[in-house]
């Protein structure tokens, strides 16, 4: 079986997205074929894995996936010679409620698949009480198998002297400590990194990070920690396809897509046509559904709004089959989207939503939903799971609701999605299909 682990952290903003791709290049620098994870509902961090290893990423979570699924996609590294699984917030972090196989946290994956845990701690102002953190993530669940910690943003060789002895004292392995480098800091925007497609220059980032791995982390200890996980995989019941023959919107604009929904469409026979609405291309006049995926149409709203052959195919696609939008491809069906400078852009226009980014509030959070209507080819009734993850507010929502949705602790969410016709569009990203 192949030897596992997971880079996880007691909070965000530690720089274990860091870590991971400087681990991931290492590694494949040294000839292993290497399988990425992301714990948790994030599809911006396995864009960057894929750079990083030549391998599709694929997300584990255990609040929305069946065990079965979380089994057969961590089976993906049957064909490599290592697994890295890459944790979200805090090691322990989820929500109050329990889901299909745990309550979110990253402590689940690695419990269930039997990875050790490797902690990318900052040490940002303290030095041997950093030791105490460490051994509290050691002892809080003793399910999950603390091997060790690597030490970010130390400051100085005596700095680290001090850290290490605190580490010492109460019998916590470190693997590495990393000197302090502001200029190797992925940039951010408000829902995460910039995306991977927006960096020219990504390769050689991700090269330069497995040089500062090398440098400062024992890479031979750190594969010596892994464990082989033991569970097998489950015949795994993927979504159905919505449709035989799927265009599917994919550029800077539309990139949130899971690996593991195209996958499951794949597997059961169906075909991606990929087109691009930044280009100003129309979907594909001889599929059977349109797919719009999330992203940052805000960023590009005024191009959008010109892609008047992009709109046309739009319209006409409506007139005899189904489009669906998720989240930014559900803006880009509306009527119009206002831009953080208070701009109108007018959009497809086939539902009425209007939607600002002017008026900026977060929506965060798990969701389950039972569709009240077809939602492409997937029947009105059917229960989905997925994650809801933007800024941008309703200022107008006029067309029939979509799903009842609710939160991750059941309470309903006035974000239901709306369908017009043939058209439809959620603010949830799909991931599951529940029983």
């Amino acid at each position: 079986m192949t030897p596992g682990l997971m880079v996880a952290a007691p909070a965000s903003g530690t720089g274990k997205t860091t870590v991971v791709l400087g681990l991931l290049r290492a590694l494949r620098d040294d000839g292993l074929a290497v399988q990425p994870f992301k714990s948790g509902p994030d599809y911006i961090d396995p864009a960057f894995h894929r750079a990083a290893s030549g391998r599709a990423s694929f997300n584990l979570d255990s609040w929305s996936m069946p065990a079965t699924m979380v089994d057969t996609l961590a089976a993906k590294a049957g064909d490599a010679d290592f697994a890295l699984a890459e944790g979200s917030m805090g090691l322990f972090d989820g929500v109050a409620k329990p889901g299909a196989t745990g309550n979110g946290a990253s402590a689940d994956i690695a419990r269930r698949m039997g990875w050790p845990v490797v902690l990318v701690i900052d040490v940002s102002g303290q030095a041997q009480s950093v030791a105490a953190t460490a051994l509290g993530f050691s002892r809080y669940d003793p399910s999950v198998h603390i091997a060790g910690v690597i030490l970010n943003r130390v400051a100085s060789p005596r700095h680290e002297r001090l850290a290490r002895s605190g580490m010492d004292a109460v019998g916590i392995r470190v693997f590495g400590a990393l000197p302090r480098r502001g200029d190797l800091k992925l940039p951010e925007r408000h829902l995460g990194l910039v995306q991977a497609v927006e960096h020219p220059d990504l390769d050689a980032r991700i090269a330069e990070y497995a040089d500062f791995l090398r440098a400062h982390v024992d890479i031979p200890a750190l594969r010596d920690a892994a464990t082989a996980s033991t569970r097998p995989p489950s015949a795994v019941s993927w979504i159905s396809p919505p449709a035989q023959r799927i265009a599917l919107a994919q550029d800077a604009a539309f990139s949130f897509t899971y690996a593991h929904v195209l996958e499951g469409w794949r597997r059961a026979g169906a075909e991606i046509l990929p087109f691009s609405p930044l280009a100003d291309e129309p979907p594909a006049a001889d599929a059977d559904l349109v797919w719009l995926p999330g992203g940052y149409p805000e960023l590009h709203a005024g191009k959008l709004a010109e892609a008047h052959r992009f709109q046309a195919g739009l319209t006409e696609f409506a007139k005899t089959r189904p489009i669906h939008g998720e989240c930014g491809g559900y803006m880009a069906l509306g009527k119009a989207l206002i831009d953080a400078d208070g701009v109108r852009h007018e959009m497809a226009g086939l539902l009425g939503l209007v939607t600002s980014y002017a008026q900026r509030k977060m929506h965060l959070g798990y969701r389950r939903a039972t569709l009240l209507a077809p939602m492409g080819g997937v029947e009105a009734g059917a229960a989905l799971t997925g994650h809801e993850f933007h800024y941008s507010t309703i200022l107008d929502q006029p067309d029939a609701p979509l799903a009842n949705v609710t939160d991750a602790e059941g309470t309903a969410v006035p974000e239901t999605g709306s369908y017009r016709g043939r058209v439809s569009g959620s603010f949830f990203h799909m991931i599951a299909a529940t029983p």
